[in-house]
């Protein structure tokens, strides 16, 4: 009775499903992640030229930064192909996004998916200020559920490289009630 009440909450829809069901299906997918994600493809994503551009301002160009980014596009793909299999996951709308440490206590989303869920991005941002829950993730090696965003739920969890070092995380993120288009 258990697993026909668990396969029929699985089948409704994002806004219908109880949120700690949703919460569970976000914590397992960000479990995977860890596991999956290869740290060390992660920090061949992004070129040395573009981490330098991120970083340079120009009064005569205020998009110097954006208009230089570029990336090693093998190991995008390979990591955007996984954090898109990963939303699969789960039975109901889902982003897994991957950021990445950056200098001066910032992070940069390297990649975002689909439906462009983040409770953490601002729209045009290179980079922002490392949010406290992306600190903890990157200093203890323990997921997080995050709900400080009206309307999102996330789970961080952390990326690791061959060595086992933290390297990055990977945001699994859903809105339990979906925008209106």
């Amino acid at each position: 009775m258990k697993t026909l009440i668990g396969l029929l909450a699985l089948s409704l829809p994002a806004s219908a499903q109880p949120q700690p069901v949703m919460e569970r299906q976000l914590d397992e997918a960000a479990r995977v992640a860890s596991v999956m994600v290869d740290g060390d493809v992660c920090r061949r994503i992004v070129t040395s030229r573009a981490l330098e551009s991120m970083f340079k301002t120009d009064a005569r160009d205020p998009w110097i930064g954006s208009d230089n980014y570029d990336v090693d596009h093998a190991a995008f793909i390979q990591t955007k192909k996984t954090l898109m299999r990963l939303a699969r996951l789960v039975a109901f709308p889902c982003d897994v996004n991957l950021w990445m440490p950056l200098p001066s206590n910032r992070v940069h989303v390297v990649i975002r998916n689909p439906n462009e869920m983040s409770q953490f991005w601002t729209w045009g941002a290179l980079h922002q200020e490392m949010f406290a829950p992306m600190k903890e993730v990157l200093e203890t090696g323990r997921r997080v559920t995050v709900k400080q965003k009206p309307g999102f739920v996330s789970v961080l969890a952390p990326v690791y490289d061959s060595l086992g070092d933290i390297v990055g995380l990977v945001e699994a993120v859903t809105q339990p009630k979906p925008d209106k288009d």
